[in-house]
């Protein structure tokens, strides 16, 4: 939220009616800003969770664990470039030595960058970040978050159901977290036939940080030439 010239509030959205053809090329140049930044990090996984979770849980832990393990095996990790699991992440790639990729969203509070992204990118539209947290994974990895991670999940759930990106992993680490959200997928969703049954195969539930970078070398085996969903759309642009 930011203040107009008359010192109220005004949300992002509304900046559109004001300048909207000036700030479709702030727009483009977040993309082609994203682009040239990420073209040349290799096979990666983007890496999601809450920004609130601290350096003592477990899963901040697990969390360092999977970039350290990851990086290992060269393997790039994304994250969003924040606190929390993102920070966990992008610190165990980057104390491995290995490529640790933080892409940063402006805001008011709670979001500040990291210091353990070795390749830092800022936004400011949600939107373009996302694509470019899509367009460059192999696989994704949601630990337990709040709306934001949620977002980021069904976002990729999306465009994979609907063919808009090529099927990757998604691992959803933490049953003890996502065991209530997954039942409800199935005795509501599906019983309702608001989804598919298939449509459950499209992530998996994991414990272990181990078999997390197990499924996605597995993945980069089976697809070796494909790095990038080149094809990625957002939902915002649709084909």
């Amino acid at each position: 939220m930011i203040k107009n010239n008359r010192g109220q509030d005004q949300y992002l959205i509304d900046d559109f009616k004001l300048e909207e053809s000036w700030r479709m090329f702030k727009i483009m140049s977040e993309f082609v800003e994203g682009f040239e930044q990420l073209a040349d990090i290799g096979p990666a996984v983007s890496v999601f969770g809450s920004a609130r979770t601290s350096s003592e849980h477990q899963d901040y832990r697990q969390a360092l664990y999977l970039g350290n393990l990851l990086a290992k095996n060269d393997i790039t990790v994304i994250t969003g470039g924040g606190p929390g699991i993102m920070e966990a992440a992008n610190r165990g790639a980057k104390e491995a030595g290995g490529r640790s990729v933080g892409l940063n969203i402006t805001l008011p509070m709670e979001q500040k960058p990291n210091d353990y992204a070795t390749k830092l990118v800022s936004f400011k539209y949600f939107f373009v970040r996302k694509v470019m947290l899509i367009k460059y994974a192999r696989a994704f990895v949601v630990f337990p978050g709040g709306f934001g991670t949620m977002d980021e999940m069904f976002e990729a759930l999306t465009l994979i159901q609907t063919d808009k990106i090529k099927p990757f992993p998604i691992i959803l680490y933490g049953s003890h977290f996502w065991r209530n959200l997954t039942d409800w997928f199935r005795d509501e969703l599906v019983s309702a036939g608001l989804v598919a049954e298939k449509d459950l195969d499209l992530f998996k539930v994991c414990d272990d940080v181990e078999e997390v970078v197990s499924m996605v070398k597995e993945c980069l085996k089976e697809n070796p030439d494909c790095e990038e969903n080149k094809g990625v759309m957002s939902p915002t642009f649709e084909k």
